[in-house]
């Protein structure tokens, strides 16, 4: 697996966030979950799934991950050979995005996580026609006088 050097790190929550909430059941997958998490892998993001399950209940989720074409570099850990020892350790990661629906205001969306973090995949428009603008475009001689600041009306 690549190492996470230099690479922003996103924390993915599972339920409610990759599938709707229906724990300990695994719920149906939530639009454009699967597509945004292999397009931010795509555009250098590392990955860790970071959720409440556990033993085979968190098997099961990263099972029903793979299946779906998603392999997270860790599992409620921050690197994946790390083992967590909860006399030592806390559950908490450290990442630079957490995807969660239990965030304030509630989960945004796979498509507005996909707007924020890769905006260059939405709205991918043709280069302009040339005369697309023309219409708007007045020469600099014929637009209005520009005031200083300070000046007044």
């Amino acid at each position: 697996m690549d190492s996470n050097e230099n690479k922003p790190v996103i924390a993915v929550d599972f339920d409610g966030t990759i599938v709707t909430h229906r724990y300990p059941q695994i719920g149906t997958v939530l639009e454009g979950a699967f597509e945004t998490l292999k397009d931010l892998k795509r555009n250098g993001f590392t990955l860790i799934l970071w959720t409440v399950r556990d033993g085979e209940l968190l098997d099961e989720a990263v099972e029903f991950c793979k299946q779906h074409g998603v392999t997270f570099y860790a599992v409620n850990n921050e690197h994946p050979d790390e083992v967590f020892n909860p006399k030592y350790m806390s559950r908490k990661i450290v990442a630079d995005i957490y995807i969660d629906d239990r965030n304030v205001g509630g989960f945004i969306g796979w498509n507005k996580i996909r707007e924020l973090l890769i905006p260059q995949t939405l709205n991918k428009k043709e280069e302009p026609d040339e005369d697309e603008y023309e219409d708007d475009y007045i020469p600099e001689e014929e637009q209005p006088a520009k005031r200083k600041w300070w000046q007044r009306k």
